[in-house]
């Protein structure tokens, strides 16, 4: 299968990438190499530097791979960001999007699978965890550019045939997570503990996150490869894990005891999020195979190792 990765460069793009090679098939990446890191890149696939907002550069790509999937990972996926400049967010996750889906579209791609999100998508909610058929209210500009763009994905599917699968993540961590990037309380966590640096929690650290390790979610991006089936799945544990629980975990993955400092809350963040990934079990036949212990310890190591 010609499959075309954008973000493929990234941290969850780039596990993605190796996961598709080694199911034998021939991979493309489009990343700009904004946060995505070209040492991450594959030996195997080939790397276009080209910016979704650069729609005849995208097109030539199109033109030279005649990709049969395209799996969409390229996104602005900070919160804090898409609360500062809600434009610049749009542009990159809602119009970005866009281009992509016109180049789909004029080239016959057979299959599209999208990056959404399940942290972000349902907005602050009772239900935990949260199904699929939630009412999707979300708090930050993040949350409506992938739902908006969920939604733009129905319509290339209802208007122009091309089938896609929407993954929900919820909060991915492992390694290749840049501390210094757009996201991620794990890698920032690991990194500060490791070189002996304080390390500053937002709000009073009860908040809630579902914890799913990069490699559980590559594994669901090639389920929904093989399966092809259609709508959004949840990708997550549907396990709550405070931020202090998780520091605490962090602790004693790596040896120390250090109490951290604590802040005010960040505005546009949520206080309670976990996915029910039921529907992906029963559909995809996925479900998450490591532990937030088990995942905790690869990702120390691997941050350790550098």
């Amino acid at each position: 299968m010609r499959i075309l990765v954008t973000g493929g460069a990234g941290f969850i793009g780039s596990h993605i990438v190796d996961t598709y090679l080694a199911a034998g098939h021939s991979v493309a990446i489009v990343d700009n190499l904004s946060t995505g890191r070209r040492e991450h890149v594959n030996p195997r696939a080939r790397l276009y530097t080209v910016d979704l907002g650069a729609p005849d550069a995208l097109a030539e790509v199109f033109a030279r791979e005649q990709p049969q999937v395209v799996s969409h990972q390229a996104a602005q996926k900070s919160v804090r960001i898409s609360v500062e400049d809600p434009a610049a967010d749009a542009t990159i996750n809602i119009v970005g999007s866009l281009h992509l889906l016109e180049q789909c579209r004029r080239h016959g791609v057979e299959h599209i699978i999208f990056a959404s999100t399940g942290g972000a998508i349902y907005g602050d909610v009772n239900v935990i965890p949260t199904p699929e058929d939630h009412p999707a209210w979300p708090v930050s500009p993040y949350g409506i550019a992938k739902l908006t763009a969920e939604h733009y994905l129905y319509f290339y599917h209802h208007q122009y045939g091309i089938p896609y699968t929407a993954l929900r993540y919820a909060n991915v961590y492992g390694p290749r997570q840049d501390p210094h990037g757009e996201a991620g309380v794990v890698a920032i966590f690991v990194e500060r503990l490791l070189a002996g640096d304080s390390v500053t929690i937002f709000g009073d650290g009860e908040q809630t996150r579902d914890y799913v390790y990069v490699g559980d979610v590559a594994a669901a991006n090639l389920r929904a490869l093989e399966t092809r089936a259609p709508g959004p799945f949840n990708i997550g544990t549907g396990v709550e894990t405070s931020v202090n629980t998780l520091y605490h975990a962090l602790e004693q993955a790596i040896g120390i005891d250090r109490p951290a400092s604590y802040a005010p809350a960040r505005p546009g963040e949520q206080q309670r999020s976990a996915v029910d990934a039921r529907h992906a079990a029963q559909t995809l036949g996925w479900e998450p195979q490591l532990s937030l212990a088990d995942g905790l310890r690869r990702t120390v190591e691997a941050f350790r190792l550098g």
